[in-house]
């Protein structure tokens, strides 16, 4: 029962959230055709679902368009991106526009995964979906977390977000995985409604 009502929560959550991604794109257009924010407005990379199924998770682009060549170029750099749970501090971070740095601090960048949750490869609410290089933190235990859907939110990031780093995030989110219930996704979108209004944590 669980799980059914989860889902519908999903899909009314996701077309509701589709409206206001329609009008974002709307006020974004022209911001997308100039300067160096110029080129895709979306992005997408290749996360790690449930079951280890692989599928393009979408978001508002905040990155120049060669990011990843850039980062990878900067071997310093690249190295403190590894060491820091896979990101870097913005002002630190070469890869950001100046209106990347707002859309993500607003947590706006996120609304294009309402498209993932509504095609079934993400939920609302549930562990963060990663790229294939953040299994190995997991160890032994990755199985453990691709047994459920990732999320748009979790209680990693209700908890704290992007300021709590591995190995802590991963009791973090098997202790969704292993108490994961209607009472507790309801507390989680909640606490993150709090954190993104007060911007803590965001990357």
């Amino acid at each position: 029962m669980f799980l059914i009502i989860k889902r519908i929560m999903d899909v009314m959550g996701a077309l509701i959230g589709i409206l206001v991604l329609f009008l974002l794109m709307l006020l974004f257009f022209a911001i997308y055709q100039l300067g160096e924010n110029k080129g895709p407005m979306f992005y997408k990379q290749v996360r790690v679902g449930k079951n280890g199924k692989r599928f393009e998770v979408y978001k508002f682009r905040s990155m120049v368009i060669d990011a990843e060549e850039k980062l990878l170029k900067n071997k310093i750099l690249y190295q403190k991106y590894l060491k820091n749970n896979y990101k870097l501090e913005q002002e630190e971070d070469p890869r950001l526009t100046k209106f990347g740095k707002f859309i993500r601090n607003t947590s706006l960048d996120e609304f294009p995964q309402f498209i993932n949750v509504l095609r079934g490869e993400m939920s609302l609410v549930g562990p963060r979906p990663v790229v294939d290089i953040e299994l190995q933190e997991y160890k032994e235990r990755v199985q453990e977390f691709l047994s459920v859907k990732p999320g748009i939110t979790g209680y990693w990031q209700s908890g704290g977000r992007s300021t709590v780093g591995y190995p802590e995030r991963v009791d973090i989110e098997l202790y969704y995985v292993f108490n994961r219930s209607l009472q507790l996704d309801i507390k989680i979108l909640f606490n993150t409604f709090v954190q993104v209004i007060n911007r803590k944590g965001a990357y």
